[in-house]
């Protein structure tokens, strides 16, 4: 499965998709990367006159390339492509640790590891840097693949 394929099949669609490409990606691990539009309406709030990337929202990015991405293309080399159109993958939990903040427009690259897959089951270790290569967060976050 190509990563073009991959990130084609990631159920998050905009505004609430934060992948714009997948870098590298095979049976170990994904490289991802995104920039956060700096028109994004969760600015506002979060902070009016500084904003800040919310951390919800990291997490949310690293699980869509570490978890659901990295899961599609996993699935789909185990079980094939007709059996695993079956299923969605699912983010269900997450041990992250913050470092760093995002600004609007800051362009991030994402890199999931493997440290689990099975029976349906992705744990990943997962970390998140800025364009110039300072570390934002990182933590290992887990999915499962469900019935669609």
């Amino acid at each position: 499965m190509t990563p073009e394929a991959v990130l084609a099949a990631v159920p998050q669609q905009e505004p609430f998709r934060f992948i714009d490409e997948i870098l590298e990606l095979d049976s170990e691990h994904i490289v991802a990367a995104h920039t956060f539009d700096p028109k994004a309406d969760f600015y506002r709030g979060h902070f009016p006159g500084k904003p800040i990337t919310p951390g919800v929202i990291l997490i949310e990015a690293m699980a869509q390339a570490g978890v659901v991405a990295l899961g599609i293309y996993l699935l789909q080399e185990k079980v094939g492509a007709e059996e695993s159109a079956k299923y969605t993958t699912l983010f269900s939990d997450a041990e992250v640790e913050f470092s760093g903040v995002v600004d609007p427009g800051t362009r991030v690259i994402t890199t999931g590891r493997v440290v689990f897959f099975r029976r349906m089951k992705l744990r990943a270790s997962v970390e998140m840097k800025r364009e110039d290569g300072t570390l934002v967060c990182s933590g290992t976050l887990s999915g499962i693949g469900v019935p669609k």
